[in-house]
């Protein structure tokens, strides 16, 4: 991965472990952490322990989705399965792609950061009234802005490798 999309995920997942942590300390000894569809509580943990699974699914989930595709591209002599794969990763631009898939993963691990850490505050919202309730709505409008972005971001790497160039002259 290249060194500014491995330095802003490292960052962007230390942000989002602190954020989860300093938050979290605010939420109740027995955080409700489950709800229905209507928003209403109906699973709860420890504080202790909803902060460690916030922080397993917030920073290291993503780093992961990051790190492990980046490792087995770059490493290993995996088939990847693309559109005119064996145009874009004939060697003398097998770089360039794998570069490029790289980077397009980092920018998804982050998009999943992002979502995650959205989805931890509307949780620390529900807890803050009793009974505690989640909105239902924001949850649905998160959800509905990363399918869209998901779609976006599936575009993108579909759209990059679609093409073949054209030889100019």
């Amino acid at each position: 991965m290249p060194r500014s999309n491995s330095s802003l995920s490292l960052v962007l997942a230390l942000a989002a472990a602190a954020y989860v942590v300093l938050t979290g300390l605010t939420l109740p000894p027995v955080v409700a952490s489950h709800f229905d569809g209507s928003g209403a509580a109906n699973g709860f943990m420890s504080r202790r322990f909803y902060i460690w699974f916030m922080l397993t699914f917030v920073a290291v989930l993503p780093l992961l989705l990051v790190l492990l595709p980046n490792l087995i591209v770059r490493y290993t002599r995996v088939r990847l399965n693309l559109p005119n794969r064996d145009f874009w990763l004939a060697p003398e631009r097998r770089q360039e792609s794998v570069a490029f898939l790289c980077r397009h993963h980092a920018r998804f691990g982050m998009l999943l950061t992002i979502f995650l850490c959205y989805v931890h505050w509307l949780v620390v919202r529900a807890n803050a009234v009793a009974p505690p309730r989640l909105s239902s709505g924001m949850l649905i409008a998160g959800l509905v802005v990363l399918a869209l972005l998901s779609v976006a971001w599936l575009g993108v790497l579909l759209g990059r490798f679609r093409q073949i160039p054209r030889k100019s002259g």
